[in-house]
């Protein structure tokens, strides 16, 4: 079977919807698929192109027996609104004359990563051309999540864009998404339960798992053995609300044994390492390169998770599935009921978002308990053996696949 993907996020990211994407095409590849990606050059989350590729050429490569194409986009230093629609709008433009080009391999399945919803559009047109299936895989609801933050305003700008949206839904032979609570989310955009399909995000179990001894990453940064370090690790992005691990470090600077550690960046970086200035309980580190994930992850003594709640459930962190692998604590902000919650439900501690009483009590109770720690980190790690094993997940997956494509 030759299935083509069209989506701007791709290995080497790091973090994200890169991440995942780069995993699905290699493993399709290695069960003996024929593949190609259209995709840019890796700039995600630091919003800046990665060294050796360009934004301005078109470049292929081909990685892990992948076919990937990289096309020219538009990468803002400071991305808003009106930045991020160009930013989309000029990859899914530049990867035109590419997708085109993907008629004469008669694809039997052409695949759309949301965001953006941009590619669509030319991802249908390729289908009906070559006669091949498609699928949506929505990774995040972009355009919900960017009127829900403020980055988009304009009622008449949502009312048309979403009914554009759900026009485009109806087009596809399947959609995909990431969680329960996002399938529910189709439904009310109007999709039938037959054409929607659950293809969540995934953990490989095998490279991320607890330790048995200390990782060793405490003595690189000078940790001491019997501190308890608070993690975030992953992209530093306006609609993760990671203000409130900020403000929990100022209010706890004199607890005996807590310390902080932000790994990662993104578009809040900067404003968030302003907030902190003076503070010498949070050690900060750039994205970790993936040989090392397994000894950052368990660092933790408690993973921090923190989101905004009014992007609840139009989203699902990527970097949930590591956090439980790794069999550590979990501490969440999220509302109840939403996908977050539920699946912590018994791995970790919830309190409400932006609720920073909440935050700081729930983080210094669990500081102060071993056993507790312990046990739900047990918990964490049989549920990401159970539910988000890589093997599992995406075996799953290509049997949809050949469902769908009469295989």
């Amino acid at each position: 079977m030759r299935v083509l993907i069209h989506g701007i996020n791709y290995t080497p990211e790091l973090t994200g919807i890169g991440k995942y994407t780069g995993e699905l095409a290699e493993w399709l590849s290695a069960q003996g698929y024929e593949v190609r990606v259209v995709t840019a050059p890796p700039y995600y989350p630091e919003w800046k192109v990665g060294n050796g590729y360009c934004a301005y050429t078109y470049h292929h490569e081909n990685i892990a027996g992948v076919d990937v194409w990289r096309c020219p986009l538009c990468v803002p230093v400071k991305p808003s609104g009106l930045k991020r629609i160009l930013h989309l709008a000029s990859f899914a433009l530049s990867s035109l004359p590419i997708m085109f080009k993907q008629l004469f391999w008669h694809p039997d399945l052409v695949m759309v990563i949301e965001p953006p919803l941009f590619c669509a559009p030319t991802a249908l047109l390729i289908s009906k051309l070559s006669r091949a299936k498609t699928l949506l895989h929505i990774q995040d609801f972009e355009i919900d999540a960017a009127f829900n933050l403020g980055l988009l305003k304009a009622p008449i700008l949502r009312w048309c864009v979403a009914g554009l949206e759900k026009m485009l839904l109806r087009f596809f032979d399947r959609v995909s998404t990431i969680s329960h609570n996002m399938i529910t989310k189709l439904g009310e955009k109007g999709l039938g339960a037959e054409r929607i399909q659950f293809f969540p995000n995934w953990v490989d179990t095998r490279t991320i798992y607890p330790l048995k001894n200390t990782s060793p990453m405490r003595a690189e940064l000078g940790i001491d053995d019997d501190a308890i370090v608070a993690l975030y690790s992953g992209n530093m992005g306006e609609k993760q609300g990671l203000e409130i691990i900020i403000d929990a470090a100022k209010q706890l600077t004199k607890h005996p044994r807590l310390v902080f550690v932000m790994c990662g960046d993104g578009a809040a970086c900067r404003r968030l390492k302003n907030m902190a200035d003076g503070l010498t309980t949070i050690i900060w580190l750039p994205l970790q390169p993936l040989e090392k994930l397994n000894i950052l992850l368990n660092l933790a003594d408690i993973h921090l998770l923190p989101q905004r709640g009014d992007v609840a459930d139009l989203v699902m962190p990527s970097k949930l599935t590591g956090m439980m692998a790794s069999g550590r604590a979990i501490l969440a902000t999220a509302q109840k009921g939403t996908q977050v919650a539920r699946v912590l439900e018994q791995a970790g501690v919830i309190v409400p978002p932006g609720d920073s009483s909440r935050f700081v009590e729930a983080l210094k109770f669990l500081a102060d308990n071993f056993e507790l720690r312990k046990k739900l980190g047990e918990k964490a790690r049989q549920y990401a053996l159970e539910n988000l094993d890589r093997e599992v997940v995406l075996s799953q997956f290509e049997q949809d696949l050949k469902t769908l494509c009469g295989q």
